[in-house]
């Protein structure tokens, strides 16, 4: 082949089957490419870099904080124009750096999760990636398979297909129209790209490229970064809302409080500043910020996450479901043994290889029977391929041993293999059940699979139904005799007893769901370490003498699903989420999708099939579920550090928020604009970005959220505000020598020098104030010993503790340097001012501390009280596997 087959692309060349067609020759397809009908045109995996920047810098907050900074400074006020726009600035470009990297990362790993087309060219098969394809393309798709371009089915000889028109292909077509009907598919159909094969298998030929197709038109942004509002950032949108919604009447206020009193322009515009600055506005990006950085960091662990809201599902799952095969086994399937009952062992093992290589059915059942028994194909009148629902596959076989070119070996009637209690309605009534039955519990113990041989002697009974209706309406002959049984073994991943482990570790719940024998799947579970005292186990036909609710307790108390179709699954899933759980579902087929939709976090296996790889939010990129325990540990960090950042983000608004309405009522205003943007910067601008980086892992607690904001939050804003006003008008009282009223020397437009020597000593004092309980809060959210629980569980880190104390010093040696204290109009405090503001602080502390312990502020609300560890007696918050 040409050039399309570079090192890096996984192109595997197979010789196609003699009923295939012949496809486009190397010639054909340069040529069609010359010509512009390439499929070059591919979705885009993020946004684009003028995306992210724009996204970043250009929000509602920030162009009125840019606008009233470039009014600033046409006013002659550079220094205070350039603090306050220069701290913003800082935080856009953190942003943008980060978002890029991990668009980069998240770019180059999602390459690897596009659908695969198998392409027909010279009579041979290649996959290649979407992009090699033209137009007059022949594909071939089978169950699984994703259609990657528009176009038509194919099966008329005149195309080059010798297949008959009944070879029918189901597709859904649920990620373009929302429906989850499955789309039966004939001769001359058109398919569309983005939809996937549910059963059958076919070809058809590329109509539509590049722009043209559905894939790259309608599906462009199905893989790319969007900002799904997850709940935590739908909370934050609200409080952002709220917040914007109160400074806006708190402008308003402002400017009558302007015109009352005279303050001219510049003051007045730095006023403003001020209060625009208490909108939390990217507190929203900060969040899409760190989710796209745990991202980056999950892909580390072997995850690529599709969606961005998966981040957040992570720390929710409290049920983990588990399809086995392929997800707790292997996948690889080896024949341990066959054992004859009407048929001898070496008959029924040339037979068994004979059925596998003459069928169109490919699935890792056949591919085992046909590596352990390789045989040569024989011709088939009719056959039913083998589905999650049925359980069985047939074929049946007309040959007349007395012709002349009869084979060694002439099969005559049809051939089932399937389920045995799935068959058993079928089998002659003189059958010995109770042989078949002691083989299988046997070989069930030792979490072995065991499918039964059968055998009708005319080959017309079998009915496949009409080519419409998908083989729904498929049916097998009464009668059957059976021949033998094949027994295969399945390889338990190694990792599989301690992932479960780590599981249970997590407060999570392990449900097993598979089609195999029920017995098979629970000894599955033992071997991997899951109690078997704990296990209850149900089989699909149980199922389905349940309602509704009847079904919702028997998933909440069981913990093995055995024969399960996919319609079982999705009711499992459904009734889990009906019962409260946050469900989790790993799956890697066909067959999984219906469960994979209904889960509120899907994760496929990358070697799994397109279908479960497109309906999915995770995608495990080293095909081993143990990659979740990081995985979730990452999204529990994540969540539990954006908590702590509400935590010290929505007190310090709130505190300084209250701030300003009382200044209104009784005087100046108790900030100056570069003392705020310092406060930012110091209190909460540094230690939120590494709070997010050291947040420990802990399963997040959807129901008390916000009453642990309003535990949190309202207490510290209330005291803060209320220490923070009586120290300012302390010390202007002190200032003043005692004798002048609080707003003495403010009510006007032009103040005394003892009034200007006063108003900046005691912001500057509130400043000191605000810098040390905002970063008193950092040691609060995250305790490093047991007294510092109260408004939250105890941490035991002690770097949050470490950084507050470094940034403090840092303030201080702001405060002392000349240079740096001008810089953010600060004044030297004197002795007896940094007094104040010690006494403040040391009052201020367990204050708080007390209120929070007595939960005087949910008391007095009504509200339930929250836990002990929250209120300081209890637990530690989580650790991951290294003790972080």
């Amino acid at each position: 082949m040409h050039q399309r087959h570079e090192a890096t692309t996984a192109v595997a060349q197979m010789g196609a089957s003699p009923s295939s067609p012949a496809g486009l020759s190397e010639r054909e397809v340069v040529e069609r490419r010359t010509h512009g009908q390439g499929n070059r045109v591919s979705p885009a995996n993020s946004r684009s870099y003028w995306q992210i920047i724009a996204e970043n810098m250009f929000t509602f907050i920030n162009i009125v904080l840019f606008t009233l900074g470039l009014i600033l400074a046409l006013l002659g006020q550079f220094m205070d124009a350039l603090v306050s726009v220069g701290v913003i600035l800082l935080n856009i470009l953190v942003s943008v750096v980060q978002e890029i990297r991990a668009k980069r990362t998240l770019d180059r790993i999602t390459v690897l999760t596009q659908p695969t087309a198998h392409v027909i060219r010279e009579a041979r098969e290649y996959d290649v990636p979407p992009q090699d394809l033209v137009v007059g393309d022949v594909l071939h798709v089978g169950p699984g398979d994703q259609i990657v371009l528009d176009g038509t089915i194919l099966s008329d000889p005149s195309n080059g297909i010798s297949r008959s028109a009944t070879v029918v292909m189901a597709v859904d077509e649920s990620l373009l129209t929302g429906e989850s009907d499955i789309v039966p598919k004939r001769a001359g159909d058109p398919v569309y790209s983005g939809s996937f094969c549910a059963s059958g298998t076919g070809y058809y030929v590329a109509e539509k490229v590049g722009s043209q197709s559905l894939a790259n038109s309608v599906m462009a942004g199905a893989r790319s970064f969007r900002r799904v509002l997850t709940p935590l950032q739908e909370q934050i949108n609200f409080v952002i809302r709220l917040a914007l919604l109160i400074a806006l009447y708190l402008e308003f206020l402002l400017v009558l409080d302007s015109i009352v009193r005279r303050i001219d322009l510049v003051q007045g515009v730095q006023n403003a500043t001020i209060i625009a600055g208490l909108v939390p506005n990217g507190l929203f990006l900060s969040i899409a910020l760190a989710y796209a950085i745990a991202a980056v960091r999950i892909v580390r662990y072997g995850a690529l996450v599709q969606q961005a809201n998966a981040i957040e599902s992570l720390s929710h799952v409290d049920v983990l479901c588990l399809d086995k095969t392929g997800t707790l086994t292997a996948n690889r399937l080896q024949v341990v043994e066959t054992l004859g009952l009407t048929e001898n062992p070496d008959s029924l093992k040339q037979l068994l290889g004979i059925i596998v290589a003459s069928t169109h059915d490919h699935n890792k059942t056949s591919e085992a029977i046909a590596t352990a028994f390789p045989a040569e194909a024989h011709s088939v009148i009719a056959e039913v391929p083998f589905s999650s629902s049925r359980k069985w596959s047939a074929a049946a076989f007309d040959e007349c041993p007395d012709s002349p070119t009869a084979r060694s070996v002439a099969l005559r009637g049809v051939y089932v293999l399937g389920a045995p209690e799935i068959l058993r309605p079928f089998l002659d009534s003189c059958v010995s059940w109770e042989t078949i039955t002691t083989v299988i519990r046997d070989r069930a113990q030792q979490g072995l699979r065991v499918l039964l041989v059968a055998h009708s002697p005319v080959a017309e009974d079998l009915q496949v139904g009409a080519p419409e209706r998908l083989y729904e309406d498929a049916r097998l002959p009464v009668g059957l005799t059976p021949l033998g049984l094949v027994v295969l073994s399945d390889e338990l991943r190694p990792e599989a007893r301690e992932t479960l482990r780590s599981f249970l570790a997590m407060g999570l719940q392990p449900k097993i769901i598979s089609g195999d024998y029920p017995e098979t799947v629970a000894a599955l579970a033992r071997q991997a370490g899951l109690d078997n005292a704990a296990l209850r186990v149900v089989s699909g036909a149980e199922l389905d003498a349940l309602d509704d609710v009847a079904l919702a307790e028997i998933a909440e108390d069981s913990t093995i699903f055995g024969r399960t179709t996919p319609q079982h699954k999705e009711r499992l899933i459904r009734a889990l989420r009906s019962r409260g759980h946050y469900v989790a579902m790993v799956g890697d087929g066909v067959n999984d999708v219906l469960s994979l939709k209904q889960a509120q976090l899907a994760i496929a296996m990358h070697s799994g099939s397109q279908a479960a790889r497109s309906v999915s939010d995770m995608v495990l990129m080293q095909d081993s579920f143990a990659t979740l325990v990081p995985a979730m540990q990452e999204g529990q960090r994540v969540v539990n550090g954006m908590q702590d950042i509400l935590k010290i983000i929505l007190a310090r608004v709130t505190a300084i928020g209250l701030l300003v309405v009382s200044s209104l009522a009784l005087g100046p205003l108790p900030l100056a604009l570069r003392q705020g943007s310092l406060i930012t910067l110091l209190a909460v601008g540094i230690p939120t970005v590494l709070l997010a980086i050291w947040a420990h892992p802990q399963r997040a607690s959807r129901a008390d959220l916000r009453r642990q904001l309003l535990h949190f939050v309202s207490a510290a804003a209330i005291v803060t505000a209320a220490l923070g006003l009586l120290l300012f008008y302390g010390v202007i009282a002190i200032d003043h020598g005692g004798a002048a009223s609080p707003t003495a020397g403010f009510v006007t437009a032009q103040p005394t020098p003892l009034d200007i020597f006063a108003l900046t000593h005691a912001q500057t004092a509130v400043s000191a104030f605000l810098v040390f309980s905002g970063l008193l809060l950092v040691v609060f959210v995250e305790p490093p010993t047991p007294w510092w629980t109260g408004g939250d569980r105890l941490s035991g880190d002690w770097r949050p503790t470490v950084l507050a104390g470094a940034l403090a010093m840092v303030f201080v040696m702001v405060e002392l340097a000349p240079p740096l204290r001008d810089t953010f109009a600060l004044a030297p405090l004197t002795l007896v001012e940094w007094g104040l503001v010690s006494a403040a602080t040391l009052l201020w502390l367990p204050l708080l501390r007390w209120i929070w312990r007595t939960e005087s502020v949910a008391r007095y609300l009504g509200m339930n009280p929250l836990d002990d560890a929250i209120r300081g007696m209890g637990h530690r918050k989580g650790r991951n596997q290294h003790g972080e």
